[in-house]
């Protein structure tokens, strides 16, 4: 019996084929749709400029608060027809929030897409929002997130981000807020998010067989009842770097694990070196073959695992790396953590840690984009993003003709090992002295 000593080397990444994008302006909304021939299932998907970034501060929350509240009937039906009227078809509602949008959509056979739609309009525009309804699911919303944040992780992730962006900010504090902010929401919050940012038409997304869809009725049924112009959605924000690193200790006595949570500013989602600078991410803690993971899990044994990548949205970024380390290995792993990524942004990456990148980014593509709902969630890259039509038919040319010179360049521009805050969740009585002694920066105590 033998081990093997080598990783077996990269596949060719398998070619793929992003549809033609189809465009069109109904009804004072915009329709952006996928032709799929043959497809039998269709997913419509209705993208609202109503993402959590729209929430004012303080107000953390109103937007997840909102999606539980769209299932709990309509002006028309009461909580249980509509449930009934919605399964009668074979689908559910599917309600996702980000940063940059809002988003509902159904999946369904091609043959009833017209009559989910009509359900996914009447849910939208006309909630029935009957303030008993709104006050149960903010509870329960603020229970599920008590619960939550009973975990290491949670108050460490919103401590890292009120520290790199303010948390006077809205994008300073958590996206689905926290068991405060939401337990303090009213009816009228949840009433008035839903008058300002539910009833303008966005954009309805579709991905199917279009040759079997009248885009044009669907779009009239999607926007039905639909107004208001369109809104200022914002440029990219320029988030300064850090003077210095710092690292912020935010306790939890007799924990027998530290929870670790370092970042820094990175640029918003359509910014042109996104390729390389993805690539960079990978290569340095991206995958499970990455240089962090590698050397933090595998050679020292501190982790099971442990992340670091670039992610965006439509107005900001960040770089972040996340893991769980013992107790007694907090100061050392955090030090190896921070020299890897120095490493990194000095020296760059060899051909053959980006020849596993690239084909792995690349071959993604051909096993991701491949149901109507995947198609559907690609098309909404480009609306929230601004993206050309022809995107994702050249990402996998753009992946695979990266060269080491343009991620290493992009590793060098985008990394700052220098202006990293570092946030360590942990017992603070036993790690303090070591994280002083390791001289990484500054370490002060969470308030």
């Amino acid at each position: 019996m033998s081990l093997i000593a080598t990783r077996p080397g990269p596949g060719a990444a398998r070619a793929y084929r992003f549809p033609q994008v189809v465009r069109r302006t109904v009804a004072g909304g915009q329709v952006v749709a996928a032709h799929l021939p043959g497809q039998n299932l269709a997913v419509a998907l209705l993208l609202l400029d109503g993402g959590a970034g729209r929430e004012p501060v303080g107000k953390e929350g109103l937007g997840a608060v909102l999606a539980k509240a769209l299932e709990e009937g309509t002006a028309q039906r009461d909580a249980t027809a509509y449930a009934l009227a919605i399964e009668a078809l074979g689908t559910e509602l599917a309600t996702g929030l980000d940063w940059d949008s809002f988003q509902v959509s159904v999946q369904v056979p091609v043959d009833r897409l017209t009559a989910a739609v009509e359900l996914l309009a009447e849910a939208v525009r006309t909630p029935r929002l009957d303030p008993a309804d709104v006050l149960r699911v903010r509870d329960d919303e603020a229970t599920a997130l008590r619960m939550d944040w009973a975990n290491p992780g949670p108050r460490a992730d919103a401590v890292l981000r009120a520290e790199l962006f303010g948390a006077e900010h809205r994008w300073g504090r958590p996206l689905y807020g926290d068991p405060d902010s939401v337990a303090a929401l009213e009816v009228d919050d949840v009433t008035v998010f839903h008058s300002e940012w539910f009833i303008r038409p966005g954009t309805l997304v579709v991905a199917g067989d279009l040759e079997r869809i009248d885009l044009d009725a669907l779009a009239a049924t999607a926007f039905a009842g639909a107004g208001g112009g369109p809104v200022e959605r914002g440029g990219p924000i320029d988030v300064p770097l850090a003077g210095q690193r710092r690292v912020i200790l935010v306790d939890r006595p007799g924990s027998v694990q530290s929870t670790l949570r370092l970042g820094h500013p990175s640029p918003h989602r359509a910014h042109p070196d996104h390729v390389p600078m993805t690539l960079a991410g990978t290569v340095l803690g991206g995958a499970f073959t990455s240089r962090l993971n590698h050397l933090i899990r595998e050679v020292r044994g501190y982790t099971y695992g442990i992340r670091g990548d670039f992610a965006s949205s439509r107005r900001f970024g960040r770089f972040a790396v996340s893991s769980g380390v013992q107790t007694a290995v907090t100061a050392p792993a955090l030090v190896e953590s921070v020299g890897e990524i120095s490493r990194t942004q000095l020296t760059g990456v060899s051909e053959d840690e980006l020849e596993v990148a690239r084909s792995w980014r690349a071959g993604q593509l051909s096993v991701e984009l491949q149901s109507p709902r995947a198609i559907a969630a690609a098309l909404t890259t480009l609306v929230v993003h601004d993206l050309p039509d022809d995107y994702h038919a050249r990402l996998r040319e753009q992946l695979l003709a990266a060269t080491v010179e343009d991620v290493s360049a992009a590793a060098a521009t985008y990394l700052h090992p220098e202006s990293l805050t570092m946030v360590i969740e942990g017992d603070a009585a036993v790690i303090r002295d070591e994280l002083v002694a390791s001289g990484l920066g500054e370490v002060v105590d969470h308030t």
